[in-house]
């Protein structure tokens, strides 16, 4: 059952998430904040760090895996209609995402990460 949910992924499905993903994520980091994550990380003072293969594909390649996970989990959950998926989408943001987050902020390479 676990990894017949695999074969029924929509790739096209995948690929048009980790593409929306990237953009706004590039728009997001990029453009909107990023001045404020600079301060959260402590490195205001500091120049932008130079883009490299690592942290443009890095990332791409992780919203892939979790894009397939989630995908993989919602067939096996039986996720059929809008209300199921944001429900799945609410758990799985307070549940995973805000704890995961909030790990984070408190590792002491994040001077100030509620400011």
């Amino acid at each position: 059952m676990v990894f017949s949910a695999f074969a029924q992924i929509s790739l096209w499905g995948v690929l048009a998430a980790c593409a929306f993903g990237f953009v706004f994520g590039g728009v997001y980091f990029g453009a909107l904040v990023p001045r404020y994550y600079a301060i959260a990380l402590g490195r205001e003072a500091m120049p932008a760090a130079e883009l490299d293969m690592l942290t443009v594909l890095g990332p791409f390649v992780c919203n892939i895996v979790m894009i397939v996970t989630t995908a993989a989990i919602m067939h096996m959950i039986g996720v059929v209609s809008l209300a199921d998926a944001l429900s799945l989408g609410l758990v799985i943001g307070v549940g995973y995402l805000l704890a995961m987050c909030l790990t984070i902020a408190i590792n002491p390479n994040f001077p100030r990460p509620f400011y």
